[in-house]
């Protein structure tokens, strides 16, 4: 059975939705992730984690959204997003129709680490509908890494998981460590400069310390926090009181 809205009709959509109003919509991104991991990365990793949730919850989801708010530009060709005022509008339209279309809860699940998107992101929906938005970089893993995740980009953390869910877009060969020490770090985690220094090939952290298992061990518990988290949470309905937007954190 399929979940995916752009694979079904619209008879089955409404009938479906008529039963169990609910949503999965995966947010990502297009931004450099090191010369080993392809630019959509975050797309691909918010997409895997919502087909896995709504199969194991049974609730339809909708196609990727693969052009987020990403930060500056810089040397990094094929990385590109909307701004922050035309991704909101963008997302919230989309919401809006899918609320008249009979959805009164959205799950949406990001797999880009930018402030100014998830704050976007939880923003919307100007609408009746309720929703969660779950940051899948909140959901703690400190025991599945070595490294800091909070401190890291296109490193051990995506690696790992991309080596486990498309390993034949991991160019082993490429993977490099870039790991600036004081100022430097603070200013780029912290998003303070745009973009990563063109040194680091677009890594920061050690990327040489991903694997295969780590990854599988990453998505199962990505998976199961999520899927947790949306059933604690119930589903609010425009005569309700809608739940408050909700960042996952420690699983």
């Amino acid at each position: 059975m399929s979940y995916a809205i752009d694979e079904l009709p619209w008879t089955e959509i409404g009938a479906r939705l008529a039963e169990e109003p609910r949503l999965v919509f995966p947010v990502g991104a297009l931004e450099q992730h090191g010369p080993h991991l392809p630019v959509g990365t975050n797309l691909a990793l918010a997409a895997r984690v919502s087909t896995a949730v709504s199969e194991r919850l049974g609730i339809l989801r909708a196609p990727p959204f693969s052009y987020g708010v990403v930060a500056g530009g810089g040397p990094f060709p094929g990385a590109a997003g909307l701004r922050r005022k035309t991704f909101h509008r963008a997302v919230n339209e989309l919401l809006a129709r899918w609320n008249d279309d009979g959805v009164r809860h959205f799950v949406i699940i990001t797999a880009h680490r930018f402030e100014p998107l998830l704050e976007s992101l939880l923003m919307t929906p100007s609408v009746p509908a309720s929703k969660s938005v779950y940051d899948l970089y909140q959901i703690d893993v400190s025991d599945i890494v070595e490294s800091d995740p909070e401190a890291e980009h296109g490193a051990e953390l995506e690696t790992s998981l991309m080596m486990h869910l498309a390993p034949g877009s991991v160019r082993v060969d490429e993977i490099r460590d870039f790991v600036p020490h004081g100022p430097a770090l603070r200013k780029y985690t912290r998003r303070r400069v745009p973009t990563p220094p063109i040194e680091s090939g677009g890594v920061l952290g050690r990327a040489s310390l991903a694997t295969p298992e780590k990854g599988a061990r990453l998505f199962r518990r990505w998976v199961a926090t999520i899927v947790e988290a949306v059933r604690a949470e119930g589903l609010g309905t425009a005569a309700d009181e809608p739940p408050p937007p909700a960042r996952v954190g420690s699983s």
